[in-house]
Formats: structure tokens, sequence, C-alpha cells
């Protein structure tokens, strides 16, 4: 299964992470806009993305790595640490901070299936695909046995799936793809019935986290718990 990276190689997105800064937009169909904060993930990670940092333990995979904040951090700690990307801009920046980084969709082959300890989808990357089921089972893939995964989701209570593309709002498009946007409570029901224990959830500066442990199989106990 391959997933629909083209549209991260668009020119507003690289654009703006040439940049280091906006305006970018994922815009609906609808003509409805997400703002992008393009600032914030080419800056160092603040007080929220700490908290993530703090609970990683282990092998890292970090999904959507951007250009690179997270894994930098990471790998600063002396943890082991991967980024992946469909931007080959945000792979190279990702580079240039000295870290290890691949160009590929979370849907192609990785290094590491199955052993990775924890996995990071931040700054929206829940809505790789289109479809956050489908991308949680691929995940369960790639970890490890009571393998964790913090996702950051949507602020309100919804669960969209949709098409959107990137808008510089400025005039300049990308592709449309498909997205999604899910928030926590809908997260963490589609996480238990495949197979995922929510563990704790948290919001710090209007972002909201969810951690969730891989069970061997649907409905087994998670390692370690009584």
């Amino acid at each position: 299964m391959t997933a629909p990276a083209p549209s991260w190689h668009a020119d507003p997105y690289t654009d703006a992470l040439r940049a280091g800064h906006g305006p970018l937009f994922l815009r609906r169909t609808d003509g409805w806009l997400l703002p992008l904060e393009v600032e914030r993930w080419c800056a160092a990670p603040d007080a929220a993305d700490r908290t993530v940092l703090r609970r990683c333990t282990g092998a890292v995979l970090d999904i959507g790595c951007g250009p690179g904040r997270m894994v930098a951090a990471l790998a600063r700690r002396g943890a082991p640490a991967l980024g992946i990307d469909a931007s080959p801009e945000a792979v190279a920046r990702t580079r240039a901070l000295g870290v290890d980084a691949l160009c590929r969709s979370v849907f192609d082959p990785l290094p590491g299936e199955g052993r990775w300890d924890c996995a990071l989808l931040v700054d929206g990357n829940i809505g790789i695909g289109g479809d956050p089921a489908a991308l949680l089972d691929r995940i369960a893939g790639l970890l490890a046995p009571g393998g964790r995964l913090f996702a950051e989701t949507a602020p309100a209570d919804v669960e969209e799936r949709v098409e959107v593309r990137l808008d510089d709002g400025r005039g300049g498009c990308g592709p449309v793809f498909p997205w999604a946007r899910i928030g926590a409570s809908a997260l963490s029901a589609r996480a238990r019935a495949g197979g995922w224990a929510e563990e704790v959830r948290w919001t710090v500066l209007g972002r909201t986290f969810l951690a969730l442990r891989r069970r061997t199989v649907p409905g087994a106990p998670v390692p370690g718990e009584p």
C-alpha cells in the first residue's frame, strides 16, 4: 500500500519551509481554510511538544517529521530516532540538523518495522491518508508489542474525512489529496476498536494529545498491565 504523497512535494509547502513561515493553509474543497503553523514547526519544541518528548522512551519514529524539531530534540538527548516525511524539503531541513530522516510515506517499507518503541503523530499528522483507522493499523505494525503512539488530535470534537489542497493564501495551490481531522474522543474510540489502549490524554497550550499503547492482538491485555 502506498500513501498519496505527491501533495507534499507541492510548491506552497516547499516554499513555506524554505522561508520558515507561512501563510500556509489546508483548503477544503468547499473553501474552508485550516491555517498551518509553519513558524512553530520551524522553531524549537515548545512547552506542549516537551510534554510529548518527556514521555518518549527507547527508539522513536517521528511520522511526518516536517523540518525536524521533534526528532532533533530526541537525538540531542541520545535517543535512537528517525524522522520520515513525504516532503523532500522537510527531510533536507531535518538532515541539516544532523538527524536521520528518510523521504518516505508511512505506508512505504520502513526500517525496523515491528521494533519501534514509540511513534509520533503531531501537528495534525493523524490526518495522513485521510483514514485514521488505517493509519493506526499501519503504525501497529511498525511498533514493538506494547509500543506507544503519541498522537495530537484536533482541538474540537470532530471526525471528518475530507479532500484538501495546500494553499499559500496568495493564489498558489497544490493538488487535491485526502486528509482527516479527528478529536480526542473519536480517536480514542477508533483506537480501541483497532486494538489499542488509551493510557492518558492531556491538553497544553490549546493542543490535545493521546498516549496510545499497542496491544499484541485486539482485546488482549497490554504487556505490563495487571
